[in-house]
């Protein structure tokens, strides 16, 4: 951390707690490694130099702690995103906090090391998980209040009237739509930090009348997707052979852009994701050259390499995907080339969008 500027000089706060709850507290005795093909255990007992440099060989890389039908599904976040995400939450001593996501409950711990751990209240979606991290939490951080229940309902138990509105709400997971329970049970001027659309965290400060929330990306990050919408969309979603199907194109058409930036610039990627949300982007390198897989679970589209040089766009379905990737492409580079960090959401209880530069008067994408 120290040799990537990875501790925030306005928060020394952060660097002591993490220092005082180091993650192998939190970390149980079996992660999971990515092996090439799958998601294999390590477990501590067995190969203990593995299961620690899972843990601490790269402040950028997550320890995942739990697979499903063989997907993960909670994980100790990277060390300089969890850091990142709390300084950006501007916490302070006397602050009430609600975390979405408890996971390991390392976060948690990390909160109440600032305001105590009877001002944090966690709400974990898994009670499995919540009961492995409220013995940890009673160790390490008492006082912290845990509930099991569904975080985009925010703390909706006969307990929340009492700690609600909290002054600072913090998602561990990923929403492609900001719950409005969150915004209400903010207080007017509260912050609240969440990761967005799966590649970026953004801060929101709730209005004064408090009927909307608003704020800038601050940072680039996956995250897990909140896990029942993972589950809804795994359901709907299709994999791109089976939305081709084994017809042919409908429409072909020379792609003229270099398709390096698409697998690259992660400021384009978040500008495509902001404007064309549904859309599943794949890219890969074959002998030919770099090609892209595009779908949206009913449309589809291949960007191929013909191996000369070319590039050759073949689409099927109601949409054109490969022209509007392009349009939206070309509107980016447009508008400036704008970084994440120029783009910011607005939230409402009957709507909400994402805008670039300025919330007022920049363009906006539902």
């Amino acid at each position: 951390m120290e040799q990537h500027g990875g501790w925030p000089g306005r928060s020394p706060w952060i660097r002591e707690a993490v220092a005082g709850l180091p993650r192998d507290l939190f970390a149980p005795d079996r992660l999971w490694h990515w092996d090439g093909n799958a998601y294999v255990p390590v477990d501590r007992a067995v190969d203990p130099a593995q299961w620690v440099e899972l843990l601490y060989a790269d402040p950028d890389a997550p320890a995942v702690t739990q697979v499903i039908d063989g997907l993960p599904t909670s994980s100790l976040s990277c060390q300089a995103v969890v850091v990142d995400m709390l300084d950006s939450l501007l916490l302070e001593p006397g602050h009430r906090v609600l975390e979405l996501g408890t996971g390991t409950g390392w976060n948690a711990a990390l909160l109440a090391a600032r305001v105590g751990g009877e001002r944090v209240t966690t709400v974990e979606t898994d009670p499995t998980v919540a009961e492995t991290a409220r013995v940890r939490l009673r160790e390490h951080a008492p006082g912290v209040r845990g509930r099991v229940g569904d975080g985009s309902l925010g703390a909706s138990d006969p307990i929340a009237p009492a700690t609600a509105p909290y002054d600072r709400v913090i998602a561990t997971y990923a929403v492609d739509r900001v719950p409005w329970a969150w915004v209400a049970q903010t207080r007017p001027g509260g912050r609240i930090v969440l990761p967005w659309g799966r590649l970026g965290h953004v801060a929101l400060t709730v209005a004064d009348d408090g009927r909307s929330a608003s704020g800038w990306v601050q940072g680039l990050a996956q995250f897990m997707p909140d896990r029942n919408a993972a589950t809804a969309a795994a359901t709907a979603s299709q994999d791109f052979a089976a939305v081709r199907g084994s017809g042919g194109p409908q429409h072909e058409r020379p792609w003229e852009r270099d398709l390096t930036p698409l697998r690259d610039d992660w400021d384009l990627r978040f500008a495509l994701r902001v404007a064309l949300p549904d859309l599943h982007v794949t890219v890969a390198a074959d002998d030919d050259g770099l090609n892209a897989w595009l779908h949206d679970d009913a449309s589809w589209a291949v960007l191929a390499a013909n191996g000369d040089g070319t590039t050759t766009a073949h689409q099927g379905g109601t949409r054109r995907l490969a022209d509007e990737l392009d349009r939206a492409w070309g509107a980016w580079h447009a508008m400036g080339s704008p970084s994440r960090y120029d783009f910011g959401l607005t939230v409402e209880e009957h709507r909400q969008y994402a805008w670039a530069r300025d919330p007022a008067t920049g363009p906006r994408w539902p």
